[in-house]
């Protein structure tokens, strides 16, 4: 029987982003916690981590933008010219380490290790697109890891999902004319960043292959659940996904102080539910999720414990 893999590298908190900001490092330790305390954690394989190659970066960001990380972080700036993000001295290593983190995990759901994997990584990623860092975000860990998936392991079709309450704007920037990248997202609308229209649809090779559903302020469980039903299981039944890969944002939880949709923890573990049958349907069950939003530190230790015991079949 195949398990459920864990990939928590605790290096990730040196990551700092200063006082008060949301996306701090307390996130990381709130998760684990809830994870230790729950006992799951003692039921998850735990996956070795590693720091993501230029090269491997490179399947998604420009050369000259992971040049411009380095050395702004090297200047100790306190956030990235491109955007707000806020960054330390060991933002760039901790960017490559998120990043890294997501790449073991697709090897390890590739090579039959585990069944699938969550990341509990930071900074986030989805913001970022192929040349700028915005809304917390360095490089793109998901985006990341669907070219990855291709270039390593010859995946020819690849699905995201991201239920983050904010669009992810970068990811789809980077997949818009790919083709073999099928991006689906719920977001409020508007909100931050302003991107996800339902009219956003992709171009070229990628026509067709964006569907966002952006949804009004306390939205919750009877509208992403529907959202799911009548518009991603269709488009993932007819695109037979290699591989499924989670923008697991839980800023979209009631109570988030940066988003206001109505989510609960039973919400999450059904929307988990619809992504493993995806994934069993079609991918041998091949999952990884990644670690996005959530800023509520005991709402998303809820979230995720929810969120895990999906994953683990626990429910």
């Amino acid at each position: 029987m195949l398990h459920t893999g864990l990939i928590a590298d605790p290096r990730v908190k040196k990551h700092d982003t200063g006082p008060g900001h949301p996306e701090q490092s307390a996130r990381f330790s709130a998760v684990m916690n809830r994870l230790e305390w729950s006992g799951l954690a003692h039921d998850l394989v735990r996956l070795p981590s590693r720091i993501a190659t230029d090269d491997e970066l490179a399947l998604v960001h420009t050369r000259p933008y992971i040049s411009l990380v380095d050395t702004e972080v090297k200047q100790h700036r306190p956030h990235l010219s491109t955007g707000d993000t806020d960054i330390s001295p060991d933002s760039a290593d901790i960017a490559r380490l998120a990043a890294g983190c997501t790449l073991s995990a697709v090897d390890a759901v590739f090579a039959r290790e585990v069944q699938n994997a969550f990341c509990v990584v930071r900074p986030p990623g989805h913001h970022a697109s192929q040349a700028k860092g915005m809304g917390f975000c360095l490089f793109n860990n998901i985006a990341i890891a669907a070219r990855y998936a291709r270039a390593k392991h010859a995946a020819e079709r690849v699905l995201i999902v991201d239920w983050d309450v904010h669009h992810g704007n970068g990811t789809q920037d980077i997949i818009y004319e790919d083709g073999n990248v099928l991006f689906f997202s719920t977001h409020q609308s508007p909100w931050y960043p302003g991107t996800g229209a339902a009219n956003e649809t992709g171009e070229g090779k990628g026509t067709g292959k964006i569907i966002n559903c952006p949804l009004p302020a306390g939205s919750g469980r009877a509208e992403l659940a529907a959202a799911f039903r009548e518009q991603l299981l269709p488009a993932a039944e007819a695109f037979h996904p290699d591989l499924v890969l989670i923008s697991a944002g839980f800023d979209s939880r009631i109570n988030d102080p940066l988003g206001q949709f109505r989510l609960t923890d039973n919400d999450f573990k059904e929307l988990t539910g619809l992504l493993l049958d995806i994934a069993a349907k079609h991918s041998n069950g091949r999952l990884v999720s990644i670690l996005e939003g959530g800023y509520n530190l005991e709402g998303l230790a809820l979230a995720a414990e929810a969120h895990v015991r999906a994953l683990t079949g626990d429910v």
